[in-house]
């Protein structure tokens, strides 16, 4: 009776013994990823938020989708205008000459290592594409363009999309939105960059 005893005690210790590690595995795991998955996604918006500035001297506004952000950055060329004289200086009497020149976008984006047939896929998202918008306000009376481009975190965290690992770290929601850009104001800082 008392090995019987003696070994259910035993199980008792062990499977403590095993939901103390993982209680202490599960927290470092959590963080891990969770760091791991927003490096990859933050990597990724600031390559789209560098295809759409390109875009924005191109056209002189942002891409409202991923399709005309690709088509316009592999067709498209950037104006180089090269002046000749000095349009500031009010004593110059010489013509003041602009030469402009074209360079493909597409020669810019691909030395800048942005793929754009994947662009618009969030990392970890099985698939998914990041939300984009674009339009023009008005703000201080002066109509600008502007683009918000992001994801909630729930898409990429993959098994740690639960609201229960808030515990873990208390600035963690997982319907946040982890994106750069403004719909009210012209700026095209990230939240991350706070």
């Amino acid at each position: 009776m008392r090995i019987i005893i003696n070994l259910v005690l035993a199980v008792i210790v062990l499977g403590l013994v095993w939901v103390l590690i993982g209680s202490i595995r599960e927290p470092i795991a959590f963080k891990a990823e969770k760091e791991k998955r927003e490096r990859a996604v933050v990597a990724k918006l600031m390559k789209i938020r560098t295809a759409q500035e390109a875009f924005r001297n191109i056209k002189g506004g942002f891409a409202p989708n991923f399709d005309s952000l690709a088509m316009i950055l592999e067709t498209d060329s950037f104006a180089i205008v090269k002046v000749i004289g000095d349009p500031d200086d009010p004593n110059y009497t010489g013509e003041i000459i602009y030469d402009t020149t074209y360079m493909p976008a597409i020669d810019s984006i691909q030395a800048m290592g942005i793929n754009l047939d994947s662009l618009q896929f969030v990392p970890y998202g099985s698939g998914a594409s990041f939300d984009i918008e674009a339009d023009t306000i008005t703000y201080q009376s002066t109509n600008v363009p502007v683009v918000q481009v992001g994801v909630r975190r729930k898409i990429f965290m993959g098994p740690y999309a639960s609201p229960r690992f808030a515990r873990y770290d208390s600035g963690y929601d997982p319907n946040s939105i982890l994106k750069f850009g403004n719909m009210n104001a012209p700026n095209l800082s990230g939240n991350w960059e706070r």
